[in-house]
């Protein structure tokens, strides 16, 4: 496999045409265009980053085969008919696959939006009672944890979040960790220009990420283990 060289900005072009021609048609007329310009980088990027993180002792991995997302939407339970994603996405996680806990999705190229994000998204009701947990075991430790991540200029994302403390945790009103029970995803999160996908130094802006966010990964492992324990 090449090495990572960046998106060339066809691949920007294939899906601002895919948001405009979402049809089977048009898609496999343009199938070639797709696995040259978007799959192939894709692969590369993560083939790079494994390494990447490696080195950096970052313990993410990924395999193009199972950590990148198909092109194909899943229709059967949606309003919007359309066959076609138009973005690409991948996930760097401890076992490469996608449904592992606690990991770095990346979306270098997209006709919404190009963006990196980490950490706990959608978790299962006991993962997610786990993370509550450990924050108020150890409220000054989750506010340190905090603070690391907006020094890094990464701030948690309160979308989805809850009006209320959840349930078994009001005492925790007013607490340092009260606004952080109401999340419902602990997610971090980095916007990508199209400059940035387009050179190979991405590879380095996601591994300063990935650094930058780890803390918060760590946290949610350890909180997972206890919760075992």
């Amino acid at each position: 496999m090449a090495g990572f060289e960046g998106f060339r900005p066809a691949a920007q072009h294939f899906f601002r045409d895919l948001a405009a021609n979402n049809n089977r048609d048009w898609f496999q007329a343009n199938k070639a265009v797709h696995e040259a310009e978007i799959r192939a980088p894709l692969a590369a990027l993560l083939q790079a980053l494994s390494f990447a993180f490696a080195t950096q002792d970052v313990p993410l991995t990924a395999d193009p085969k199972r950590s990148m997302f198909r092109i194909n939407r899943d229709v059967r339970f949606s309003h919007d008919k359309s066959p076609y994603k138009t973005n690409a996405g991948a996930v760097m996680s401890r076992d490469g696959t996608k449904t592992s806990r606690g990991l770095i999705y990346i979306q270098p190229v997209s006709a919404e939006g190009a963006f990196m994000a980490m950490g706990f998204y959608q978790s299962e009701p006991a993962d997610l009672a786990a993370l509550r947990q450990a924050m108020v075991a150890a409220p000054k430790d989750w506010t340190k944890l905090e603070a690391r991540l907006a020094k890094a200029g990464l701030a948690l994302g309160r979308e989805e979040a809850l009006q209320r403390l959840p349930k078994g945790f009001e005492a925790m009103a007013g607490s340092p960790v009260a606004e952080a029970l109401k999340l419902r995803n602990l997610i971090v999160r980095r916007p990508l220009t199209p400059a940035q996908v387009q050179r190979a130094e991405l590879v380095e802006e996601v591994v300063a990420f990935a650094i930058a966010g780890l803390p918060l990964l760590r946290f949610g492992w350890e909180a997972f283990a206890n919760a075992k324990a």
